[in-house]
């Protein structure tokens, strides 16, 4: 069953979805900055929620193409987990201590990891939740087996009903709202309980199928039932949903942002200011989700398997993972560089294009460079899967 046709889509959706991941973080130095939230200029503000609005569906496209391949499982339990850990959590263990032993105070980050991943690596928290929807894969994969198209259909509804939560909190929470501190030791606003939910209950009625879990279900949907549409109603439809979404995700930050600062610059503040800024760009909105619907819907049009996607895309597919946890080493160092080199917003060498023009360079050096780096590691005969997955 493992050597069935590879899906060609998937491929070539894996890899752009890893570039698009290094966009998001060469993004982040341009509204973070110092101890907190740091927008310096109205020209950054709006290259910001620009580049990093457009590439959001990364992560849930990553989540998309695991459910498709996964979902329902095709072998038992058991060995699903074995050869999960083996491409999952040994590359993940490895990075993990990397990350701790490079960054910040070693001795204390490497305690940290029994608990959570090391904050200065935070990219690394989609590990632990790609683990809880594998934990949840086997217990679902007899009613993947069988459900219905409509069935699945109600059920995927539901959950783009629960996208529009996180919006419907920040709206009905008037006012400034107390700062939490969870376990992530991140402060967030307190949001308005809905439906349950109360100081003493946060598993409100629509808990168990918000979040993360509605895009396992979107790639067993895609999987089973995909729209029988020509391509070009296909590509018509991909793009209205695509476009929709960042409307929603894109104009949600800069309102936020002008309303924060006045329509001011800079806009400074603590890092829950951020953390308000980000309210659309949330993997569980609205925005996010149609804008993943619309990837979806156009990666599916592409048939292409010629010589540049066996020898280029395909080995890029296969090391995408270790090219993800790996990333963050190279981007950091070639972001400051970049920086440093091309100055600051509009005062930058390149005027009002300094930002964009930074962020395109940094994401696609860190690309070339981990590329590089996963596929010749992977390769190194019996250690490179351990290292790269």
């Amino acid at each position: 069953m493992d050597n069935r046709p590879r899906e060609i889509w998937i491929d070539w959706m894996r890899v752009i979805a890893c570039f698009m991941v290094m966009v998001v973080h060469s993004t982040e130095p341009f509204y973070l900055g110092g101890d907190g939230s740091l927008i310096l200029t109205k020209s950054d503000a709006f290259w910001a929620a620009i580049s990093d609005s457009i590439v959001r569906a990364c992560v849930p496209l990553f989540l998309v193409a695991s459910s498709y391949l996964q979902f329902p499982l095709r072998y038992s339990t058991g060995e699903f987990f074995k050869r999960r850990a083996v491409r999952i959590l040994i590359p993940f263990i490895i990075w993990s201590i990397v990350y701790a032993l490079i960054w910040g105070k070693p001795v204390e980050n490497l305690k940290d990891l029994a608990f959570n991943f090391n904050y200065a690596a935070g990219h690394l928290w989609f590990v632990y939740m790609l683990v809880g929807i594998y934990i949840l894969m086997p217990l679902l994969s007899p009613w993947a087996e069988k459900v219905g198209k409509r069935e699945l259909q109600v059920y995927l509804g539901i959950w783009l009903l629960t996208t529009i939560i996180p919006l419907l909190k920040d709206w009905l929470a008037t006012g400034p709202a107390p700062l939490a501190y969870g376990p992530t030791g991140i402060p967030n606003p307190a949001r308005y309980p809905l439906w349950g939910e109360a100081s003493w209950n946060v598993y409100g009625t629509f808990y168990y199928i918000s979040g993360m879990i509605g895009y396992m279900l979107l790639g067993l949907y895609f999987r089973r039932f995909p729209p029988k549409w020509s391509r070009g109603k296909n590509a018509a439809v991909g793009i209205a949903i695509l476009v929709a979404g960042f409307g929603i995700v894109c104009g949600g930050f800069l309102r936020r942002v002008f309303a924060d600062g006045g329509g001011v610059f800079p806009v400074a503040g603590d890092v829950s200011l951020a953390v308000h800024w980000e309210t659309t760009w949330g993997y569980d909105t609205i925005g996010t989700a149609l804008m993943t619907i619309g990837c979806i819907m156009l990666f599916r049009m592409i048939r292409s398997e010629g010589g540049f996607y066996h020898k280029v895309l395909l080995p890029l597919s296969k090391a995408g993972y270790g090219m993800y946890l790996c990333h963050m080493v190279l981007l950091s160092i070639v972001s400051a560089w970049i920086r440093s080199s091309l100055g600051i917003g509009a005062d930058g060498t390149l005027g009002l294009w300094t930002t964009p023009v930074q962020i395109l360079i940094t994401a696609l050096l860190t690309f070339a460079g981990v590329a590089t780096f996963s596929v010749l590691v992977q390769r190194i005969p019996k250690i490179g899967k351990y290292i790269i997955g």
